[in-house]
């Protein structure tokens, strides 16, 4: 019976379980076992809560047996990034800095999906603080398509745990790509709200102002299920934004005749692995051939200048955010964050003004950009996943990060808040995933899922899984 379920989507399975014809505690002890035989190699989770799963299981069956249905996640199994605080459990946010943070109290995201029912799984492994290196004493996913490759940094955990059938849905957080980039490499969907759609209350901050907190499932229907259930106004989050949250599939079956897409070649092709950028070209023909107008559209000519901005900005946020246990406890971090907090830590007021005032200009270029259409189409990032060696994950920062080659593709959105779905496209010569990227505008998650759903009804690989 497992092998039937592992890979149902949360759409396929709601149904069965509304309708008795499962139990939610069969679906979870299900996935525990999944859990038990795998996770010892995928290592996408830091705490897997076996004892509390089961207990949540058994309540979602004796609620639904007495008319009690809360919706579709209700006796669904999930699991979040170890950035969110979960009453009891120990939360760590990749850090041994944290390892004993046992908080006592529920983010508002994790208390949204007991709300909903949900049935919690356990906590995912990530990078260190979210950013790019992982703590040389906390264990690293791999990636479930191949061993020792790149499994999308921070939210890998998250990105593994729904690509490998660990868990129907995930939360990643998305600073300058954690969402999109676990999608990408492990073959997902992944949906980056609006920034302020979801509460941040009880999720570990690395840059306040870019963070984003977001769905990673197997279908854009899932994604959409998902962020319902975890977005809207928060009186502990004052940044959440007061719009009400609309039925995130209530458009699903609308197709995307007459929407323009917005695409610029150049941007989407340049500099691009050429096995993606033929199938980003090929999938927005897929979006024109159900009847999508396709608009030339261009990328702010500075944007390369722009996206400097992103490591002051970041850096500088990470070492506010950890000014409690840095650099008082320096030793304590890996040697990647531990520079990383370094670096903000040296920076400026004047600097950090500075990457504020070109991020805002990147956000009125990128405003000009979206003009006159719906939604615009890129990938979601310049290459599949290739292989990573322990320096690489484990030591000091290398090189400097070249923001053009690494996160053109994801930090306009950050900058500007703007939501985006990431959407598998194919596999590459290698059987490693390619991903497709668009982006929205304000609070648009609703017609993302929709164009998302459109596209997976006329392709296949969504249905594609990694050999596990």
């Amino acid at each position: 019976m497992t092998d039937e379920l592992h890979y149902k989507t949360i759409s396929e399975l709601a149904p069965l379980i509304r309708d008795g014809r499962l139990s939610s505690l069969e679906l979870t002890e299900s996935q525990l076992d999944r859990i038990d035989r795998l996770d010892g190699k995928l290592k996408a989770y830091a705490t897997v809560m076996a004892q509390g799963a089961r207990a949540q299981a058994r309540a979602a069956d004796d609620e639904i047996a007495a008319g009690v249905y809360r919706g579709p996640l209700h006796g669904i199994p999930v699991a979040v990034k170890d950035l969110c605080a979960t009453n009891g459990v120990r939360t760590m946010g990749g850090s041994a800095v944290f390892a004993n943070n046992v908080p006592d109290f529920n983010s508002t995201v994790v208390t949204r999906f007991n709300e909903a029912g949900a049935v919690l799984l356990g906590k995912l492994n990530l990078t260190e603080g979210a950013m790019a290196g992982y703590n040389p004493r906390l264990d690293v996913p791999e990636n479930p398509w191949k061993e020792s490759y790149w499994s999308g940094a921070s939210s890998s955990g998250s990105g593994c745990a729904a690509a490998a059938g660990l868990a129907f849905g995930t939360l990643g957080s998305d600073t300058g790509g954690s969402i999109r980039f676990p999608s990408a490499a492990c073959g997902n969907v992944g949906l980056k709200p609006t920034w302020g759609r979801v509460s941040r209350y009880g999720v570990m901050a690395l840059a306040e102002s870019l963070d984003h907190i977001g769905p990673m499932t197997r279908s854009a229907a899932d994604a959409g299920i998902v962020l319902q259930a975890i977005a809207g106004l928060d009186a502990n989050d004052p940044t959440t934004l007061p719009h009400p949250v609309p039925d995130m599939t209530a458009t699903l079956g609308e197709g995307v005749r007459g929407l323009k897409i917005g695409f610029d070649e150049q941007y989407a092709t340049e500099d691009v692995e050429p096995g993606l950028a033929t199938a980003i070209a090929e999938s927005v023909r897929v979006m024109e051939s159900l009847g999508a107008e396709i608009v030339p559209v261009k990328m702010p000519a500075n944007l390369r200048e722009y996206l400097g901005a992103w490591e002051t900005i970041c850096s500088s946020e990470a070492a506010a955010a950890h000014a409690e246990t840095f650099p008082t406890r320096s030793d304590e971090y890996g040697p990647w964050f531990r520079e990383w907090l370094t670096r903000g830590a040296s920076r400026t007021a004047s600097d950090y003004a500075q990457a504020n005032v070109l991020r805002a200009a990147c956000v009125g270029d990128f405003r000009l950009t979206m003009r006159g259409i719906d939604l615009l189409a890129c990938p979601s990032t310049g290459a599949a996943a290739g292989p990573v060696t322990p320096d690489e994950m484990y030591g000091t920062i290398q090189q400097e990060l070249d923001p053009w080659d690494f996160f053109r593709f994801t930090v306009p959105a950050d900058f500007s808040g703007l939501p985006t779905i990431s959407l598998p496209c194919g596999l590459n010569g290698d059987g490693l995933p390619l991903s497709l990227q668009f982006v929205g505008h304000h609070l648009s998650e609703q017609l993302l899922v929709q164009a998302g759903h459109a596209f997976e009804q006329a392709t296949d690989f969504h249905n594609l899984h990694p050999p596990v």
